[in-house]
């Protein structure tokens, strides 16, 4: 297996998993491709096309074991283990997100929440306590902190960010409408929902 995997590729095996996690959880053991294929809308062709190029985990007529090729592709994502993360952000929308359990089926611990609101400061949100803005930079240091989560306003998401790049993150999502600058070296996710539907709804009403 090659070191890197291509963008396409991690981008299939991530929806795999959220599908494998989800069918899981509803009792199922094992899925085939053309299930995954419903819930992803990617061609069975291709999944089995992606799953293949790492082994062979299913049989025809059978299916793949669930278990198995939850524990496989966390592999070949390299997301075994725990990876903490910081949550700059403690509105409703922050609240929703460290409320998930979605990130803690993935081994994606909440470990710190910030806000710059008095008022939220020493509040418990999802299983931690909102923490003041200006401990950022110490807190982040000291629990190892590899991302960070912007749920700001637009106005503070850059500021934010620059907080936490300051302080050795490398990887930050953010879902802000802000468009952000950062060193090279990192990696900037943003996630726009608004965006996402006027692109489903070009595809379906095409």
């Amino acid at each position: 297996m090659a070191d890197r995997l291509t963008v396409g590729v991690a981008a299939r095996l991530s929806r795999y998993l959220q599908v494998l996690t989800q069918a899981r959880k509803m009792g199922k053991q094992r899925i085939s491709s053309q299930e995954i294929a419903e819930y992803t809308n990617i061609n069975a062709t291709q999944i089995r096309r992606d799953l293949s190029a790492f082994g062979k985990f299913g049989k025809r007529g059978v299916g793949y074991d669930i278990e198995k090729l939850l524990a496989e592709i966390r592999q070949i994502l390299r997301t075994q283990g725990q990876h903490n993360i910081a949550l700059v952000g403690a509105g409703r929308l922050g609240q929703a997100i460290a409320s998930s359990p979605i990130f803690a089926e993935h081994g994606i611990n909440i470990s710190v929440v910030f806000d710059r609101d008095p008022e939220k400061v020493g509040s418990p949100i999802g299983n931690v306590t909102v923490s003041d803005y200006s401990q950022l930079t110490s807190l982040c240091r000291e629990k190892n902190i590899i991302a960070g989560v912007l749920a700001v306003p637009a106005s503070a998401a850059q500021s934010a960010a620059n907080d936490l790049v300051g302080c050795g993150v490398k990887i930050i999502f953010n879902y802000s409408e802000a468009l952000l600058e950062t060193p090279a070296d990192v990696t900037v996710h943003t996630s726009n929902p608004a965006v996402e539907l006027l692109h489903a709804l070009y595809f379906h009403l095409a």
